[in-house]
């Protein structure tokens, strides 16, 4: 029985921090004005016919705070880079000089600020929705569990504390990346 116990307590803490892991990652792609390589890191290239990363076929590195300069590994795929960097609908329009792809980037204007802020505050609700559904995994798991009603209402205290202290570091980041966004 506390083995049981004891996985429910994990596996739910382990989901949460997974959660907040991704909204992390998420927030990375999120810019806030300068140029980093990690605003292409999620786009996809078609190589010889299979999608891939870009940063797995290109090097990819800001020679400035507005520029980012994409050197494919191979020329052929430059065209494909292109492709890769609209599909992605990141706002950004490529070019080359057949050498390599650049990125100019516009500063935000007020208007891309506030949709930013919006995308970064749907990005977060959504990580909360996905705790509070570990959350709800968890105490169905401990109500079928064959123990006192007062251990199961302490185990989904511990379970909503836990909750509580992962919706707290959400509402924190969340508060970070939007001062981040509408710094000019």
């Amino acid at each position: 029985m506390e083995e049981e116990i004891s996985f429910i307590i994990d596996s739910t803490k382990e989901a949460m921090d997974n959660a907040y892991a991704h909204l992390i990652k998420k927030f990375v792609n999120i810019r806030a004005g300068k140029a980093t390589p990690s605003m292409v890191g999620g786009v996809m290239v078609d190589y010889y016919g299979s999608p891939t990363p870009i940063t797995q076929v290109a090097n990819i590195s800001t020679p400035d705070g507005m520029t980012i300069s994409i050197q494919p590994w191979e020329k052929s795929l430059i065209p494909e880079i292109e492709k890769g960097i609209h599909a992605a609908n990141l706002g950004f329009n490529p070019m080359n000089n057949g050498e390599s792809v650049i990125i100019n980037v516009p500063p935000l204007t007020e208007e891309r600020r506030i949709d930013l802020t919006k995308q970064a505050k749907a990005e977060a609700e959504d990580t909360k929705v996905g705790v509070r559904n570990d959350r709800k995994s968890a105490n169905s798991e401990i109500k079928k569990l064959d123990i006192s009603e007062d251990l199961k209402k302490n185990l989904e205290i511990d379970v909503q504390e836990m909750t509580d202290r992962h919706i707290k570091k959400i509402d924190e980041i969340l508060e970070v990346k939007e001062k981040e966004i509408m710094t000019v």
